[in-house]
């Protein structure tokens, strides 16, 4: 902001004195190791030094020995200037040795105050220096001593420090920046300061003039006195200039409108209502003070005193004195001093519009030197019109700084009682204050800025009867007395045209009397006004005019004055012409222009640019200087909508053809020549800042004066045109006569819209470069820069505030591709702001820029002939206090032209206005409808448009809001009249929310049921714009505030919306725009940002219920644990819900912090509720389950528990004959063959018992058993005689399956014939789907059934064999037209085995494994012959049954170690495999480059038919394929760990058992209940696997516990060897195997198929809300999609035929693709959105696989040129940028 805030800056010091006090080095912190430069050599200038001073930034300037310097050069003036320029200082210090002044040193200080002024005393201070430290211990001696020393001191008001000559004590530097922090708060915070030296400066050399005036310098001290007063009551900062970006932003003062305010508001206030052109800015009055207040109350008081009349009344008199207010000119003033280039310019711009007279010479505040502000006046316009003698009338528009008229200069001399500015304003517009004077209000006597300030202003006649001025007259006033300010009076007696002086009656001895003299013996007309004289108008001469003023009626003294004045610009001797330009060539002003570099430079280059456009004809300009845009980039959108909307039958050839015809546009684009011009331009915007604004300010002001000619001119002859069109329709001519004119009105208007010519031309010239590089992906090769950069430039010009253009006007098309490029640019330099949209719409020339402009100061085209064309956008920056109040950093502006443009007119405007309405209403997060009128026709239409729009917004979910603004209504006033507008416009717009409602085929019957719209809040009356007729009427007060109360309601209703992200921008226009491009906006509209944000609710949700399903099998394998150690005997969803909760609770927090701060909240809001609902459904499911799990596991453990007993019993038996062997041998102990032969034997003897006792486990034959029992049931079918060859899993059609139901044939004869033909691809299409079903039910069953552990039975298959029967004969019920043949049954039945055979193989052999004595025990055989070894051996009980614990303790520390590794591997995979760490779409993604490497048809078909059995293979490949590679790496050792973790926790539990049982006295059986009870979580292990083995003798608990200790190592050594990738597949638990786990976490979710093109929905959720979608979807002939009477195979993609007007056929009946869902059944449930966001994967599929699939489908495959030229490795790539 640029209100004064008071901080100390960066501190600035400067160091002067002898160098003979200062020792220069490395470590000196104020002055380094550079000594100062020696007195011979030449100097240009002295650079500060910037150092840190305890975290403090100061910067020194070195003048040591500069006053030596001195005496070698005439001045050192030049040295200092440039230090002086750019810092302001703080301190000056005086470096003194101590003890040695010299007589150098005592002149030092004369030589400051020469150089910087007396002033500079009151900023020094003396830096005492020392070798020793003892010496500084002198100074006060030193002082007292030296008297000169004192007298130093003294003038430096006794300011010293002393340091180390060396300068490099830390603590002494700190404390000298203290010291010079006191100065600084002792000088009030004020600096040494570049106006303090130029001023000493300009005092030294004007000695001579100050001699003959010696109160000039005084003079200036008051000015500069008066001026800093003046800017500290208006809190201006005069060292920073305003900026256009400080005063644009919004802030809070901008949304207040004050009549009455401080004298520190007066700024903000004033600039608030300048920039919304309310002319009441110059009214603002100021608050009285408490202590004003005050004083009159004492006063009060003291009239109320006895005393006299005459005492009283004068005590009155002194009470109510006070001071004046700041006078309004000099807050204007004081304002145009302060700010930069840019705002002055703007400034001006808004007082000319306000009707204000502007600033035309300017004297410098102080200084008093002259200035020319014609920077100011560049983008001013004047226009008005001529009537001539034979009533012609002729319109006139010109800039002001070139138009040439007459100029007439008022002057005063001397003090006059009337007022020259008021007489002024009586003359040029009676009801307006054009010139400010002294009764208006807020006027007082201490006017400080004004005198000598000459004002402009310009008379424009309007062609009426009425005009005072026949012609364009410009008025100049000189404030103040000419007398005072000869320099101004020289300029505008040179350059005027009649000189007008208001005086009173002077004597002979008048010091002006020479200056009059002179005028009047000028050639030039003379009109005196005398304030004392009472006579009228007066001819005295020839051109000399007496006027009296004294008691004369102040309209007569006009009228005179108009006389006079018409009089002499008619006489043939005033032929003068005044041109503004030319005020420039006087040379002793200056001119703003020539003394700003970067000014200079920008208007030099954009001369020299548009010097290139001279000699050509306007209207080929743009043809020959921008050739992308015009008719290539116009080719290129109608192709683009061709693109969008195919009509020929074969749409993808169509397409195809388009995208080639659209890229050699491209190339023909890329290939055309840059011109100079365009060369230039981008050279030059790639300049600075600075340098960038002033260049594109000059071009926008050359290219205007280049076209305004020829475009008013144009403007004229379309008008005319216009008008003779429209009378002959009116006198209904003949059509003939009508269509010519209209054909010659279309051949102007495209003149017109040719010759349009301004820097929006230039940035859509740049856009088409950056499209047609970006389309061609190669540069330019006349390109200075890579096309890359272009974007860059244009979102600087955004940030510095100029519009860009957003819609083609011309082509009525969006660059997307430009546009998208440019607000990645923004983001990348802004970040992702939010911004809040307001969008404006209205018919053309209804205000809507006007209005813009005047709400937030911008400059969009209003005058005629440069109206807006297509959409503009513009960023106005929030400021930091507002951002507190809103959720968005900026306002975006979207202005638009106008609807029924006057030059579409006769072209089809109504489509084309339809799309601009529905794309600005959708962009918009408000849209000013803007009526202007009360025209009830001109209300219809526009609202027609609008309420479609917003029909179209609640169709596909965007929520826009509207406010109506009414302009132009005579009394907005009258409440009753305003009611009734706000009733009409209601019934209006409920009346065309029916008929647009029927257009959209929609229901809605008022415009409540479209938006939420309050009639009373949502519709503002304006005023009219203009107080009185143009061109000389300001604008309406009245209208400024309603524009002020407008902005505060926009502001508010902002303020409750969270705008959106720039990132949201981008996408929303791609949406919008896309689906415009469709004929169906409805049905075409993608919500982008919704897709995006609903896939990543989709991830979110996959990673909430994989953190449920995981922490779920945590609890499972716990529970499992129990279960088979019996510690528990029932499940409880309650329990199971309780041991879920803390997971279930984080689930809910990282739920609900996702949908609080996710970027998209807003969006996601609306489906928070269904997903906490869908993750509490998750969680249920998962609990009900794994209750299920659990359950089976219970009535498993008590069916095996006799198996399980039985083998105990065999092991334990076992043990104790191997113990009485031992016992027996145990002389023989050291003989370990006699040992082996022995055990060998008895062992031998022991498993033929144990096999004889129980009935062996025989191999299976599961085929056998499908043939046994399909042979009961199909007694007529040769069961025995299938072969593979017949699998039905892999045949390509079923029509030798088939046969048509008798109850069906009648209907149609053909399809008697289908066993020996063809079956259609829909029925082939739901056989293959059957089948695919039945597999999957058969493969859950087959895993139902747990063989591994309850052994095989045929039962199984009998169960299996009846399910398929089942599911054939309901499928068959549910068929009108044919049923299967029973060699369908057995084929299904044989396949459906043939592929499940392994997996009864691998389950019998795990069980076999588990449970057959003979397996079994020979696995066993090395552990029992060890405890033998260990009997014979004599170790005692407690060992050996130590000994017997651990190997029982194998088993199951086997089986929990690969448990567990499992669980951790499945998390690591989800973590670091790409196929798998992400949701479902990724995984495909995956498996689509996999099928596209591997290159397999069948594999491909297999995926079509069947996605999910082929994506859970590719599930089990990658999980095999991660354990291979990472088995050393992240397998092995996480089994090595989880190892060890349960060493440890068997160690402990042993420990625990010990200790417990040594507290409670108990045996070893409490000692083992206790040991297994506390591993029961983490081990299948349990005291029944005890039963039988003697231990009674056991009861050295601590030895047993070190015994395990010792053992346990060897046990966990034996398990670990046979840790390999060989084995681990084999030992995982088939239900917790990592593969397994992640297709049970993938796999559920959706797997519906597209009916057209096969594509599986891609939504995460099982039988979730809503319609089927995939982002992608392919060509319908990979799914046997034909064209009929053909056998040609459809090329058509789901999207694009969706968009064309083609029709598919289905059941005999042809539906428009349009239409699908009408087809009903699984085509009405999914969501096909028309556009062209086809996968380049499936169109290489197609031409890879081309004869492949034609010999599928025993069809022909021919597809489009483009489409062979997608490489294999383009298809990949395809999918990581579209997937």
């Amino acid at each position: 902001m640029f209100f004064l805030d008071m901080e100390i800056p960066n501190l600035t010091a400067a160091l002067f004195g002898n160098s003979t006090s200062v020792q220069f080095g490395h470590d000196n912190i104020l002055l380094g190791e550079e000594p100062p430069p020696s007195i011979d050599a030449e100097m240009s200038r002295i650079d500060p030094v910037h150092i840190k001073i305890s975290e403090r930034k100061v910067s020194v300037i070195n003048m040591i020995d500069l006053h030596e310097t001195e005496l070698q050069l005439d001045s050192v003036d030049h040295l200092i200037a440039q230090p002086m320029q750019d810092n302001q200082i703080c301190a000056f210090i005086f470096v003194v040795r101590v003890g040695q002044l010299t007589d150098a040193d005592k002149m030092c200080l004369e030589w400051l105050q020469s150089v910087f002024g007396d002033g500079v005393l009151q900023f020094v201070m003396i830096l005492f220096t020392y070798e020793r430290k003892e010496e500084s211990d002198t100074i006060i001696d030193d002082l007292k001593k030296n008297t000169v020393l004192e007298e130093l001191l003294k003038k430096c008001r006794g300011r010293y420090h002393t340091c180390s000559k060396t300068m490099n004590n830390q603590s002494e530097m700190r404390e000298l920046m203290k010291k010079i922090d006191d100065l600084f708060n002792e000088n009030q915070n004020k600096y040494y300061t570049e106006e303090m030296y130029n001023t000493h400066i300009c005092k030294k050399k004007g000695n001579e003039t100050a001699t003959n005036n010696p109160d000039q310098n005084q003079q200036v001290t008051i000015r500069k006195e008066k001026l800093e007063h003046l800017l500290q009551k208006l809190q201006l900062k005069d060292q920073n200039k305003l900026r256009v970006a400080d005063v644009l932003q919004i802030a809070i003062h901008s949304l207040q409108s004050h009549e009455v305010c401080t004298e520190k508001e007066l700024v903000k206030n004033y600039l608030q209502k300048l920039l919304m052109m309310n002319y009441r800015a110059r009214y603002i009055k100021t608050k009285e003070t408490n202590e004003h207040h005050h004083t009159q109350q004492t006063d009060k008081d003291s009239v109320n005193q006895k005393g006299s009349f005459f005492k009283a009344m004068s005590l009155s008199n002194k009470g109510v004195c006070k001071p004046d207010p700041v006078h309004p000119m000099d807050v204007q003033m004081a304002v145009f001093h302060c700010a930069d280039s840019f705002l002055k310019q703007l400034m001006v711009t808004k007082l000319s519009q306000c009707q204000f007279a502007l600033p035309l010479l300017v004297p410098h505040p102080v200084k008093q030197q002259i200035e020319f502000p014609l920077w100011t006046f560049r983008q001013i316009n004047k226009s008005w019109k001529m009537r001539y003698t034979n009533n012609d009338i002729i319109s006139k528009e010109e800039p002001v700084y070139k138009a040439e008229t007459p100029m007439v200069s008022f002057f005063r001399f001397g003090s006059v009682s009337s007022s020259k500015s008021q007489l002024m304003n009586n003359l040029i517009n009676e009801k307006h204050n054009t010139f400010f004077h002294r009764n208006c209000p807020g006027s007082s006597r201490t006017r400080l800025l004004m005198d000598g300030v000459v004002e402009i202003t310009w008379f424009c006649p309007s062609g009426k009867d009425t005009d005072k001025f026949n012609n364009c007259v410009a008025f100049c006033n000189l404030h103040g007395d000419a007398g005072v300010n000869e320099k101004q009076l020289q300029i505008l007696t040179e350059m005027s045209s009649v000189n007008v002086v208001l005086l009173k009656q002077l004597d002979e001895n008048d010091n002006n009397i020479k200056k009059l003299e002179k005028l009047y013996s000028d050639s030039k007309p003379l009109i005196c006004l005398f304030s004392d004289d009472e006579s009228a108008l007066i001819d005295i001469n020839t051109g000399k005019y007496k006027i009296g003023l004294k008691d004369r009626n102040q309209s007569d003294v006009s009228e005179e004055l108009r006389i006079a004045i018409n009089d002499c610009l008619s006489s043939s001797s005033s032929a003068s012409m005044f041109r503004l330009e030319d005020l420039s060539k006087h040379s002793d002003i200056r001119v703003d222009e020539e003394d700003d570099e970067d000014c200079r430079r920008g208007r030099e280059a954009a001369q020299q640019m548009t010097s290139l456009l001279e000699n050509k004809s306007l209207t080929e300009i743009k043809e020959s200087f921008l050739p992308c845009q015009g008719k290539l980039w116009h080719q290129w959108c109608q192709k683009n909508k061709e693109l969008h909307r195919p009509q020929g039958e074969d749409i993808e050839q169509e397409i195809s053809r388009t995208r080639t015809e659209m890229k050699k546009i491209r190339e023909e684009q890329h290939e055309s020549l840059k011109s100079e011009f365009l060369k230039f331009f981008i050279t030059q915007i790639n300049s600075s800042d600075d340098n960038r604004k002033f260049f594109i300010k000059w071009l926008k002001i050359h290219l205007d004066e280049f076209t305004s000619a020829d475009l008013s001119t144009l403007n004229h002859k379309y008008n005319k045109m216009w008008l003779k069109a429209l009378k002959l329709k009116e006198n209904n001519c003949k059509s003939e006569n009508v269509k010519t004119e209209q054909a010659e009105l279309e051949r102007i208007s495209e003149e017109l819209q040719a010759a349009s010519f301004g820097l929006e031309h230039i940035m859509r010239e740049i856009g088409q470069i950056y499209e047609s590089c970006s389309s061609v992906k190669k540069n330019k090769t006349d390109l200075q820069s890579n096309f890359s950069s272009l974007p860059s430039l244009a979102a600087e010009m955004m940030i510095c505030g100029f519009p860009l253009e957003l819609m083609d006007g011309d082509a009525a098309h969006v660059p997307l591709i430009w546009i998208t490029a440019v607000l990645d640019e923004l983001i990348q330099k802004l970040g992702d702001q939010r911004v809040f949209v307001l969008s404006v719409l209205g018919l053309q020339s209804s205000g809507k820029s006007t209005m813009l402009n005047a709400m937030f100061g911008l400059q969009f085209a209003v005058s005629v002939g440069r109206c807006t064309r297509g959409a503009f956008m513009q960023l106005i920056k929030v400021s930091e206090e507002m951002k507190k109040l809103m959720k968005f950093d900026y306002i975006l502006v979207v202005d638009t032209e106008g609807l029924r443009a006057l030059e579409s007119d006769g072209k089809s405007t109504r489509h084309h206005d339809n799309e601009l309405a529905t794309f600005v209403v959708g962009l918009g997060n408000l849209t000013l409808i803007n009526i202007f009128g009360e025209n009830p026709a001109e209300m219809q239409d526009i609202l027609q448009i609008v309420v479609q729009a917003f029909l179209r917004m609640k169709e596909v979910k965007l929520n826009p809001s509207c406010m109506f603004v009414h302009q132009n209504v005579s009394d907005v006033t009258a409440g009753d009249k305003t009611m009734e507008g706000r009733r009409r416009l209601l019934k209006t717009l409920d009346e065309m929310t029916k008929l647009a409602a029927k257009d959209e085929v929609c229901d809605a019957e008022c415009f409540s049921d479209v938006i939420n719209f309050d009639v009373q809040n949502d519709v503002k009356y304006f005023a009219q714009l203009w107080e009185g007729s143009p061109p000389m009427a300001p604008p309406n007060p009245n209208y400024c505030e309603n524009i002020q109360e407008l902005k505060k309601t926009i502001i508010s209703q902002a303020s409750k919306s969270d705008g959106m992200r720039l990132t949201h921008l981008r996408e929303r226009i791609n949406d919008l725009w896309e689906a415009l491009l469709n004929e169906g906006f409805v049905f075409s509209f993608r919500n982008s940002l919704e897709i995006s944000a609903y896939r990543r609710l989709e991830t979110e949700y996959s990673k909430w219920t994989w953190t449920l399903r995981s922490a779920m099998l945590e609890i499972e394998n716990k529970l499992h644990n129990q279960i088979e150690n019996e510690t528990i005997h029932e499940i409880e969803e309650i329990d199971l819900q309780r041991d879920l909760k803390e997971k279930s609770d984080e689930v809910k927090n990282l739920m609900s912090d996702f949908f609080k701060k996710d970027t998209d909240a807003n969006i996601l809001i609306q489906w928070k509720i269904s997903f906490k609902i869908k993750i509490k459904d998750v969680q249920e499911s998962i609990v009900r389950e794994t209750k299920r799990k659990l359950n089976e596991i219970l009535q498993q453990r008590d069916l095996k528990r006799k198996i399980d007993a039985q083998r105990t019993q065999h092991e334990n038996t076992l043990l104790e004959k191997s113990k009485e062997l031992a016992l027996k041998l145990r002389d023989k102990a050291n003989d370990e063959e006699i040992m082996k032969k022995a055990f060998d034997l008895f062992w031998e003897e022991c498993l033929k018992k144990i096999t004889t006792d129980t009935t062996p486990i025989k191999d299976i034959n599961t085929l056998g058993d499908v043939r046994k029992i399909l042979t009961d049931i199909y007694e007529s079918v040769p069961v025995d005689q299938w072969k593979e060859n017949r699998n039905i899993l892999t045949t390509q059609n079923y029509s030798g399956y088939v046969y048509i139901k008798k109850s069906y044939s009648f209907v149609k004869k053909k399809y008697k014939q289908i066993s020996g033909g063809s079956l259609s691809e829909k029925t082939e299409r739901k056989i293959r789907a059957l089948v695919n079903d039945i597999t999957q039910q058969i493969d859950r069953m087959i895993n139902s059934f747990n063989i591994s552990k309850l052994g095989y039975n045929i039962n199984c298959i009998q169960k299996l064999t009846d399910h398929i029967k089942t599911q054939i004969t309901e499928y068959e019920e549910e068929s009108e037209k044919y049923a299967f043949k029973k060699e369908f049954s057995v084929d299904l039945v044989f396949s459906i085995f043939n592929r499940a055979e392994k997996t009864f193989n691998d389950h019998h052999r795990m069980f076999r494994e588990a449970n057959d004595p003979v397996f079994y025990f020979e696995k066993k055989k090395g552990e029992y012959y060890s405890i033998f070894q260990k009997h014979c051996e004599g170790a005692t009980s407690i060992v050996i049954f130590a000994k017997i614990i651990c190997q029982k303790l194998k088993r199951a520390m086997e089986q929990s170690v690969y448990k567990q590794t499992a669980r951790d591997l499945t998390e690591e995979i989800r973590s670091n495999c790409p196929s798998l760490n992400g949701n479902r779409s990724n995984l495909e993604k995956h498996f689509l480059k996999k099928l596209a490497e591997e290159e397999k048809f069948n594999k491909c078909m297999y995926y079509i038919l069947f996605p999910k059995e082929q994506l859970k293979y590719f599930i089990r490949d990658e999980v095999h394929q991660y354990i291979s590679d990472q088995f050393s790496i992240s397998v092995q050792p996480k089994m090595n760990q989880n190892i060890e973790v349960l060493k440890r926790k068997i160690l402990t539990a042993a420990h625990e058992s010990t200790e417990y049982v040594q507290v409670k006295s108990g045996d070893v059986d409490l000692w083992l209940k206790f040991f297994t009870q506390k591993l029961s979580d983490v081990l299948i292990f349990s005291v029944k696997d005890f039963s039988g083995v003697k231990h009674d003798d056991v009861n050295d608990f601590k030895l047993l516990e070190d015994v395990i200790k010792t053992e346990l190592p060897s046990i966990i050594s034996v398990i670990s060897k046979e840790f390999n990738t060989n084995t681990f597949d084999i030992k995982l638990d088939l239900n917790h195997r990592p593969d397994e786990i992640l297709i049970d976490h993938f796999c559920r979710c959706c797997w519906v198929q597209c009916p057209f093109c096969a594509a599986t929905c891609t939504n995460t959720i099982e039988n979730h809300d809503g319609d089927h979608s995939v982002p992608f979807h392919r060509v319908i002939g990979v799914n046997g999609w034909f064209y009929r009477k053909t056998t040609n195979l459809s090329i058509n993609i789901c999207t694009s035929s969706v968009s064309s007007s083609q029709s598919f056929i289905l059941k005999e009946k042809s539906i428009r693709w349009k239409n699908y869902r009408t087809a009903g059944g699984d085509y009405a449930k999914w969501s096909i959105t028309p556009d062209l966001s086809e996968l380049p994967y499936w169109k290489w599929f197609v031409c890879r696989f081309q004869k492949e699939l034609a010999n599928h489908y025993n069809k022909t495959f021919d597809y489009p040129y483009e489409w062979k030229q997608i490489t294999r490795q383009e298809a990949i790539k395809s999918l990581d940028k579209y997937i």
